[in-house]
């Protein structure tokens, strides 16, 4: 680790200086943005931060860039990605004395001076989790990155019950303590998207506040995103997230502070109470998603416990319990169950059941059972794709004219 002085020094000027509590450290990730970093320390600087850089093993000079400035500078003898880089930031604020670290992208898509709103919205539910939410109705903003925030946004509700306006942004608060005491899978771009759904378990408020962003023309922007590795990456992380939501067990919660459960009227004031059903989680997605779910469930051999189930997956998966539920019922015997045994007789024997007999519907009925379960699996999903996808597009279009 290098030094400009013994210690990370404590905020001095500025906007920092009238937090004194949580005190804040502006930390810069950065991996090969030589031609922006020294611009963004300086403007860090300039707003009275006391800055940290941590070189994510570079190969083109980025932190002799900023050899001469008054910062704090750690170099990553390798590429462990910008995950690694932040949690080795949180171990360096915690021995320097440090609360939280308001982490800004090298790049310069960020406006330092906009940190002063990330920090004074967590004086408000200290300790927190802050977001700075990029306003993207700008010039140069790419269609893949208003999807890909959506599509984030969507997964990271599920998996938490959060409405968050932008979880790819990596303008951030976290609190120090949050990083250096729980474990995260992730390391590199997928850490952002962990790093939230954790601190949600964990009992931290997650918080947002707009911010300005800038993306250079197309020919000047440099992401070390890599479509292929990352998005399998983040489809890894997704399904481990969701399978963890739907477990039985509590999450471990490092913070007891207010928990917003989601409450529902009393089950005896029936009338408000499927109001309150057909309001909740009732964006066109989430809509889409509990229809899905109901019909996939609903395609089971589980009759008895289907109604059950869904609603469990549902309060798990922050999904409308009404909708999901009724959704299921297009799977009412006898024609889903009879398309998903000739499926599953199919896929078994690769021909399709003719022969309707005592023999075959009573005695061989566990046989009709495996059927069934083989061809719920593989039929299920697909007409839950189609009416989810006939969901959304219906429920857009109606909000459209209204």
């Amino acid at each position: 680790m290098n030094k400009t002085d013994a210690a990370i020094p404590l905020p001095a000027q500025g906007v920092a200086e009238a937090a004194a509590d949580p005190k804040a450290l502006v930390v810069i990730p950065v991996y090969n943005h030589v031609n922006t970093l020294r611009a963004v320390v300086e403007a860090s600087l300039a707003q009275g931060f006391p800055v940290l850089v941590v070189d994510d093993g570079s190969s083109d000079g980025s932190l002799d860039s900023v050899i001469d400035l008054q910062i704090e500078r750690h170099r990553l003898p390798v590429n462990v990605g910008k995950g690694g880089a932040i949690l080795a930031a949180a171990r360096l604020a915690l021995g320097s004395g440090y609360q939280a670290i308001i982490t800004i992208d090298a790049d310069g898509q960020h406006d330092p001076a906009d940190a002063g709103l990330l920090l004074e919205k967590a004086g408000s539910s200290w300790p927190c989790i802050v977001i700075g939410a990029r306003i993207m109705e700008t010039r140069n903003v790419p269609r893949s990155s208003l999807f890909g925030r959506d599509f984030s946004n969507f997964w990271v509700r599920l998996e938490c019950g959060k409405t968050l306006p932008d979880t790819q942004s990596g303008y951030r608060l976290y609190p120090v303590e949050f990083l250096v005491s729980d474990r995260f899978l992730s390391r590199r771009y997928t850490f952002e998207i962990e790093v939230l759904v954790r601190g949600s378990w964990a009992g931290l408020p997650l918080l947002s506040t707009p911010v300005s962003v800038y993306y250079p023309p197309g020919d000047e922007r440099i992401s070390h995103f890599h479509k292929l590795k990352d998005n399998f990456r983040l489809s890894c992380l997704h399904t481990f997230l969701v399978t963890r939501s739907l477990l039985p067990w509590p999450h471990r919660r490092l913070f007891q502070g207010k928990i917003d459960a989601e409450r529902l009227p009393s089950i005896f004031q029936p009338i408000h109470f499927i109001k309150a059903l057909t309001r909740e989680h009732s964006a066109p997605g989430e809509l889409a998603a509990a229809v899905w779910v109901g019909i996939c469930i609903g395609s089971l051999p589980i009759i008895p416990f289907g109604i059950a189930v869904i609603i469990y997956a549902c309060l798990r998966l922050h999904l409308n319990k009404l909708v999901a539920v009724a959704a299921s019922n297009i799977c009412v015997a006898p024609f889903v169950p009879f398309l998903c045994i000739e499926l599953g007789h199919y896929f078994l024997y690769g021909a399709f059941w003719y022969e309707f007999n005592r023999q075959t519907l009573l005695m061989e009925i566990h046989l009709r059972l495996r059927e069934w379960l083989i061809g719920a699996l593989l039929l299920g999903p697909l007409l839950g794709v189609a009416g989810a996808l006939l969901t959304y597009f219906m429920v857009k279009r109606f909000r459209n004219r209204a």
